[in-house]
């Protein structure tokens, strides 16, 4: 009888110490557009193994890849309300929101992956302030490759792109569209594959890594790859979910994060020139644009920076004048 007493107890006190760590672990939802196969994606997943790895399983993070648990245009709203814990969204996509959120979409400001990498810094300050007013916290963001232009006839100047029906994701690429007198038409990146088979766009600017993931080539035959801009992914987690961590466990995210964002632009980089020769290989012509594209393009951007300074503000203009002086 004594023997099966210790027993029961026994395994009393495991199911109640094993009960405890369940109880002890912190579970976060993560909340990302893209397909699990993306870079992105691939960079979010790797910082969740980092996290949990850091703080033994004491913090798990579950991501939801493919918009599966929220669409792209829910997600930043669902972190701010606590319906996910963590979320990535397209900063440029929030322009109308926050002119801060569309600096890294200005047109022709950036020619490089060094200079995008200098105006996230001049950026950073403004968007981590803004983003905690909203009750988030930027963990890190990565650049996409710079943007391009795909179309399915040649385009030798702006004028050729006058009427076509053009996939827009932002309101930098709709101001482009109505600049060059272009059809806007708003498309998700989860509907662009069937938006292009059945004819409702003719024509977008998109980076080469959205243009080889989604197989363009299939419908489309030009891109030229005038690198317009190169914009950034966010990923924040909300300011409740985080403060609620332990200071050990706050530190390993953070570092995951600065680790994630490292190696974010790298594989960034690679990723551009792999899917440049993914898009030749798929029997797309790839070009640079010609000197009267490339011209007339610089005009609209002109344009597009002038108006969204002065929407900006003081805060954007601080931003450019921190870019260009590097103070």
């Amino acid at each position: 009888m004594k023997r099966r007493i210790f027993i029961a107890t026994t395994a009393l006190a495991a199911s109640v110490g094993f009960a405890g760590t369940a109880a002890a672990q912190t579970k976060w939802d993560f909340a990302t557009a893209y397909p699990a196969h993306n870079f992105h994606s691939k960079n979010n997943e790797q910082f969740v193994k980092d996290v949990e790895a850091a703080t033994q399983g004491k913090l798990k993070i579950t991501p939801h890849f493919g918009a599966s648990l929220f669409k792209m245009p829910e997600i930043k709203r669902a972190v701010q309300t606590g319906n996910a814990q963590m979320g990535e969204f397209f900063l440029v996509s929030f322009q109308n929101e926050a002119p801060i959120f569309g600096a890294d979409g200005l047109p022709f400001l950036v020619g490089s992956y060094d200079d995008a990498y200098k105006l996230y810094q001049a950026q950073k300050p403004a968007l981590q302030q803004l983003l905690d007013k909203q009750g988030q916290v930027l963990l890190y963001s990565v650049a996409w490759p710079p943007q391009g232009i795909y179309t399915k006839k040649p385009v030798n100047s702006a004028a050729d792109l006058k009427g076509m029906k053009w996939r827009v994701y932002s309101p930098t690429t709709a101001r482009i569209g109505e600049l060059v007198g272009a059809q806007p038409v708003t498309i998700q990146e989860a509907e662009l594959s069937q938006a292009l088979a059945t004819g409702v766009i003719e024509g977008l600017i998109t980076s080469s890594a959205t243009g080889a993931d989604n197989k363009l080539f299939e419908n489309l035959k030009h891109y030229y790859n005038v690198q317009a801009w190169i914009p950034k992914n966010a990923v924040t987690v909300g300011k409740k979910a985080f403060n609620a961590l332990s200071k050990e466990e706050q530190e390993a995210v953070l570092k995951a994060a600065t680790e994630a964002e490292e190696r974010g632009w790298k594989a960034s980089r690679e990723v551009d020139a792999k899917s440049i020769e993914t898009l030749k290989a798929g029997g797309m012509i790839v070009e640079e644009g010609s000197p009267e594209l490339k011209a007339d393009l610089v005009k609209v951007g002109e344009v597009v920076i002038k108006e969204w300074l002065e929407k900006a503000g003081k805060d954007g203009q601080a931003i450019l004048d921190t870019y260009k002086t590097g103070k």
